[in-house]
């Protein structure tokens, strides 16, 4: 009776240590000019770069007739290789984490970090890739070197989701530094088709510096500094221009312009704080799920062919969603001082310690669309699951473990 008991006990566990032993060792494919390792489930097939960790491509509905491949990839990937003005840019494309997140031009008690830090541009080590019951996670890991410290990434399929996990632990890395997720979508060249929508947020500000700078041959077009509270009204750089709906995009073509949101806190809003884009005319709408007690903002990066430097030269049209605690994207010095997000009470760092690992939670996915949609206006939370309310009054759920995000487990 007892050995009995004892292998029903056993039994299962050897199985399940059977099954990530048999998925250990992620797929290598090179993609787009960049080694990269791979891990899927029947609805999801993932890639990331071992140069600076960067997720892209990401396959959803790949059991569909109608897969969706949502992420930005930088147009000079399969061309000759050529000195790029930064390392985050030999790469560049969908979603890597940075840390110190930002421009970093300026150096700090000694250090001066790359434009959104080593991690975004240096090579990322295999550390596991396992399937354990219906999760499968990839594990990377990384040293960095300007301030000592350690970042493991871990991204997670669950199976019959079209999700992806995130969850970056840092280890070291002590002091006050910004940091988030640079999400980049893949934008159409249809002015207004892609619709945005985010959860509740206290305000918005435009890029109070320059951030394209016409000497470089960039433009933008708001105006910089400007403070709001609505998305459809953004004031333009030059007076008397109508005011910028943020919503619809892309727009403005020929220029590439930052914003800023500074997202509710949890508590006031009863969920996660999140972000969407609607595209109608392909049928589905991507989104990101955050904390935003860890990302407390998202910064825009409009992209609409406003770059004529190399690499850009005029043709890079994307989109980056970028949720983030961090003073738009000039870095650590900036982020570390007083700014203007400070002075209204939002915290543009996060202090890491020396001991105690600091880890950071995320939840990116698509889910399809019906005809007629047009744009998220909120979303529901329920136990295992997210339902997204149109405009128009429709109803769509799919299966996401958003509970993940105060957790960090599936």
């Amino acid at each position: 009776m007892r050995r009995k008991k004892l292998l029903s006990v056993i039994l299962p566990f050897l199985a399940a240590t059977a099954v990530a032993s048999a998925a250990d060792g992620a797929k290598r494919r090179t993609i787009h000019s960049q080694p990269s390792f791979v891990m899927s489930t029947e609805q999801v097939e993932v890639a990331v770069t071992k140069l600076g960790g960067h997720m892209a491509p990401v396959t959803f509905f790949r059991d569909s007739a109608q897969p969706v491949r949502p992420y930005h990839i930088s147009p000079w990937q399969d061309e000759k290789p050529s000195k790029m003005p930064a390392p985050v840019l030999v790469t560049l494309r969908g979603d890597f984490f940075c840390l110190p997140f930002g421009g970093n031009s300026e150096a700090v008690s000694g250090e001066k970090h790359p434009p959104h830090g080593e991690i975004v541009g240096d090579p990322w080590r295999l550390s596991s890739s396992r399937k354990v019951g219906d999760v499968t996670t990839l594990t990377l890991s990384i040293e960095t070197r300007v301030r000592p410290g350690r970042v493991s990434k871990e991204l997670s399929l669950v199976e019959g989701q079209n999700v992806v996990y995130s969850r970056h632990t840092i280890e070291g890395f002590a002091g006050r530094v910004p940091l988030g997720h640079h999400a980049t979508l893949a934008m159409p060249e249809k002015e207004g088709a892609v619709r945005i929508a985010t959860s509740a947020f206290r305000f918005g500000m435009t890029c109070p510096g320059l951030f394209s700078d016409p000497k470089q041959r960039e433009y933008q077009a708001l105006l910089p500094g400007a403070k709001w509270t609505d998305l459809t009204k953004v004031p333009a750089a030059w007076k008397g221009a109508p005011d910028a709906d943020l919503t619809r995009l892309p727009g403005r073509y020929g220029y590439a312009d930052l914003i800023q949101l500074a997202h509710e806190p949890w508590e006031k809003t009863g969920g996660p704080a999140w972000t969407t884009a609607t595209f109608a005319e392909a049928g589905y709408i991507w989104f990101a799920l955050k904390d935003p007690s860890v990302l407390n903002s998202t910064v825009f990066w409009m992209e609409n062919h406003g770059r004529h430097g190399h690499p850009w030269n005029g043709r890079n049209n994307c989109l980056g969603l970028e949720d983030v605690t961090a003073f738009f994207a000039d870095g650590i010095a900036a982020s570390t001082r007083e700014n203007l997000f400070t002075k209204e009470g939002v915290a543009t760092a996060i202090e890491l310690s020396a001991v105690k690992p600091t880890s950071v939670n995320y939840i990116e996915g698509v889910t399809k669309i019906p005809s007629g949609f047009e744009n998220v206006r909120t979303l529901e939370f329920a136990r295992g699951k997210v339902t997204f309310i149109s405009t128009t009054g429709q109803r769509v759920t799919a299966p996401v473990r958003h509970e993940f995000l105060k957790t960090g487990k599936l």
